[in-house]
Order: C-alpha cells, then sequence, then structure tokens
C-alpha cells in the first residue's frame, strides 16, 4: 500500500486520480482550498473503491498552508510515497494586453508558486538523505506549455512552462535520492475547469481541432498518473508525457 497526496484533488483530474488509487489500495489524501463537500465526496469515492483517504484543507500558494498539508498527511497516514502536484487555476479567455495584474499575480502564485512550495515539500517528504524512504511525484502541467494558447490564456501556458522546468530540474536533483518526478500534460480534456475559465464548452468546440476528434476524460489522464507514480515505470524520471489526443 502507498500514500499519496494530491493537491487539487476534490475534483476533475485529481479525483480521478484519487479513485484510481483508491482501487488499488492506496492511502489518499485529497487536499481541498474551499469545496469541502466536494472533497468529502471524493474521499467517501475512494473508500468506496477499497482505500482509505482523509481531506487537507489549504492553499498551496500559502506557505504555511503547505507546510501543515504535509505534517497532516504525516500524521494521518504516515510517510509519503507519492505526490500529485495538481492545483492549478484557470481563467477568462482573454489577450495578454487586456490582462489585469490582479489575474497574472493569482494565476502565477498558484499555478508556479503553489507547484513550487508543493514540490520542495514533497522533496522533503521523500528524498533518502532527509530521512524519506524515495517515492515518486507528478506534475500536472498542459499542452498549453508547448502550445501557447494565444488570444486565449497565455498567462496560463506560462506558468504551465514554468511546471515543465521544474519538472525537469527536480528530477535531476532527485535522482539520487529515491525519487522519481515527472510532469503529465493534459490537452482538451472534460473537466469543470473549462467552467471556471468562463465556457463551460470549450471541450467540445475545442475538440474539433485534436486529431481523436474528441476532448479527453479525466481518467484517461489519471491513469498516465498512476502508472508514472507506479514500480512500472521505475526507470523514468524527467519525462513529459503528453496526454492531448495527438494535438
Amino acid at each position: 500500500m502507498k500514500t499519496l497526496l494530491i493537491t487539487g484533488g476534490s475534483r476533475g483530474i485529481g479525483r480521478a486520480t484519487a479513485v484510481l488509487a483508491g482501487g488499488l489500495g492506496w492511502s489518499v489524501g485529497i487536499n481541498y482550498v474551499g469545496d469541502e463537500a466536494a472533497a468529502e465526496t471524493t474521499a467517501e469515492a475512494v473508500r468506496a473503491a477499497g482505500g482509505q483517504a482523509i481531506t487537507l484543507k489549504g492553499d498551496v500558494s500559502v506557505e504555511a498552508d503547505v507546510v501543515a498539508i504535509f505534517a497532516e498527511m504525516a500524521e494521518a497516514l504516515g510517510p509519503l510515497d507519492a505526490l500529485v502536484v495538481n492545483a492549478g487555476v484557470v481563467a477568462p479567455a482573454s489577450q495578454l494586453a487586456d490582462m489585469e495584474l490582479s489575474r497574472l499575480k493569482r494565476m502565477f502564485d498558484i499555478n508556479i508558486l503553489g507547484a513550487y512550495l508543493t514540490a520542495r515539500e514533497g522533496a522533503r517528504a521523500m528524498s533518502r538523505d532527509r530521512g524519506g524512504r524515495g517515492g515518486a511525484m507528478v506534475l500536472v502541467s498542459s499542452a498549453a506549455a508547448r502550445l501557447g494558447s494565444p488570444s486565449e490564456y497565455v498567462d496560463y501556458a506560462g506558468s504551465k512552462g514554468a511546471v515543465d522546468t521544474l519538472t525537469l530540474g527536480l528530477s535531476k536533483e532527485l535522482a539520487g535520492q529515491g525519487v522519481r518526478v515527472n510532469a503529465v500534460r493534459p490537452g482538451v480534456i472534460r473537466t469543470e475547469i473549462h467552467a471556471s475559465g468562463g465556457e463551460p464548452g470549450r471541450a467540445e468546440r475545442i475538440a474539433l481541432a485534436v486529431p481523436m476528434k474528441r476532448p479527453g476524460e479525466a481518467e484517461e489522464v489519471a491513469q498516465t498518473i498512476l502508472w508514472l507514480l507506479s514500480d512500472a515505470a521505475s526507470y523514468i524520471t524527467g519525462a513529459l508525457v503528453d496526454v492531448a489526443g495527438g494535438r
């Protein structure tokens, strides 16, 4: 049995990953920032699938919250084996010339600073030279990092470019400490994030430009994440795995 922490684990790709991990008998910490009911529903689904689950409230852009999340996780479920750095936000479609500073700060505080703080605590918890027992980390990036998302989310795309670079550098830092670090780059996936960006039907609209002619499902990304966390991917680190239907 492995212990897994997922930031932003109450919905979408995070939720799908948590439930699949539960089906493997894993113990899962589900981080959320505001929607306690959604987090508890996900925890119940993990337990129903055969795993253990706890919910962990905290804002990944706040250092004290991140430190507390990891401490509570360790106290409740024991040493950490796996981490999914998933928490992130998007904003309504816009050109950069029209973006306010408040939007940019929120995007970068959560998607970049939050990812770095979470990955830092994961490195501290799992590195063998710091008392950990090794493990695996998967960061959730986006195909936007290489596509740029012009006239939609160049800020979001840039934040995910930073996640790609973090993955590459951290994988080399931790390779000798028994910790593998990889990223998945989802393409157009049918999750609630499109509604939060102001366009609930975006996945179906953009899917016309996907070679496979359909949006992906959260479970398809989750399957890739669980594979990268598993021993089946034991010689893979520093990889950026596209789950984007060929786009």
